[in-house]
């Protein structure tokens, strides 16, 4: 147990422990970089090294001491009492009997990380702790705090309680207001190297031998998303992208010579399911990439999908530079509006008449 466990990431683990050993931890910190690369996990394990009663080497964390154990315990609470609170229909009953404990983890209950929150935060901050010699609060996802409670927070770190300290969480610093990033000490975090996920997946041996290589490549160093992989869930969440390219694609540079019908087919798997629309994108943005990758430089040893990657190298020429920028602007914009009751499925349709019109283009003329 300690920052030993923690994988990849050196540097920052590296700055917490500077913190820990000069005494003095800031009361406001900024934890920025890729999903899945720890730093919540990171954020917590020093969350427990500021009050650990041991404290190997002054800059640890034993993880058996009391306080470790409590500190484990009201991880587990915030974590237990966040899930209830999501399951609860009534929105305006979410944040009822908000109760901070000295370590408590804070994250969206709805899209938002809401005002009633923050102002718990606040009411709490200059307290003392309860059981714990120092609080802390680790704010994850950040970047989703409601606009109204921004102000709320920023009080909070223009004048930080000696005994609280906050650690934001965000994957995109410039997501969050200057005026938070300038009041806060920013330690960033980096994806890890393929060598790194690959002994991962290796010896977590969940993933079949077979398919190692590309769970690797998926995971594009995020810890979570190697430790997650499941292939055939993979497979099947990418299917349709590959029927929705292969009709695109199909000989033939007219709109009239789409196959419509597996066009349709494959517009409504990828639409259908709203609440992992977000996922579906994100694969289609892994596909892309590839295909740019392929177009411009032809460095085929980059292709996240390994397995496909015939199918890849027919398609990106096809496509072009064009039909890639277009391909790119509909992923955008659907990513945009995922969140308004908009028609998707529409709007893949659209993008595949682009498409093709942008390969008809793009095709030589005869003299």
């Amino acid at each position: 147990m300690g920052f030993d466990s923690f994988l990849g990431n050196s540097k920052a683990v590296e700055a917490v422990r500077g913190f820990l050993k000069s005494g003095r931890a800031p009361g406001a910190l900024l934890f920025t970089g890729p999903d899945g690369v720890g730093k919540k996990t990171l954020a917590l394990m020093f969350a427990k090294a500021l009050n650990c009663e041991r404290r190997p080497g002054g800059t640890d964390f034993c993880g058996e001491c009391p306080r470790c154990r409590k500190a484990d315990e009201m991880i587990a609470s915030t974590q237990e009492d966040l899930t209830r609170r999501r399951e609860i229909k009534d929105a305006s009953r979410r944040v009822e009997g908000l109760v901070y404990f000295d370590l408590q983890l804070i994250e969206p209950i709805t899209r938002f990380i809401l005002i009633e929150q923050i102002r718990q935060l606040r009411a709490v901050a200059y307290t003392r702790p309860f059981e714990l010699p120092q609080r802390v609060f680790v704010v994850d996802q950040a970047q989703t705090i409601h606009w109204q409670a921004i102000d709320l927070l920023l009080k909070i770190l223009e004048e930080p309680p000696e005994t609280t300290n906050l650690i934001l969480v965000c994957s995109n610093a410039f997501e969050l207001r200057p005026t938070i990033r300038s009041r806060c000490v920013r330690v960033p975090f980096q994806p890890l190297d393929d060598a790194q996920i690959r002994d991962l997946v290796v010896r977590e041996g969940r993933v079949p031998k077979a398919h190692q290589e590309l769970a690797v490549r998926i995971a594009a160093g995020s810890v979570t998303a190697a430790r997650n992989f499941d292939v055939g869930e993979f497979e099947h969440r990418r299917q349709p992208w590959l029927d929705f390219l292969g009709a695109v694609c199909r000989p033939g540079p007219a709109a009239s010579d789409l196959n419509w019908r597996a066009l349709f087919d494959s517009t409504k798997a990828l639409a259908e399911k709203r609440d992992e629309f977000e996922t579906t994108l994100r694969t289609g943005y892994i596909l892309l990439r590839d295909l740019e990758i392929l177009q411009e430089i032809g460095a085929e040893g980059r292709v996240a999908n390994i397995d496909i990657l015939p199918h890849l190298k027919t398609w990106a020429p096809q496509l072009g530079f064009r039909g890639l920028e277009r391909f790119k602007e509909a992923l955008d914009q659907a990513f945009r509006l995922q969140v308004r009751n908009v028609n998707q499925q529409l709007g893949l349709e659209t993008l595949a008449v682009n498409l093709t019109e942008s390969r008809a283009a793009a095709k030589p003329r005869p003299r």
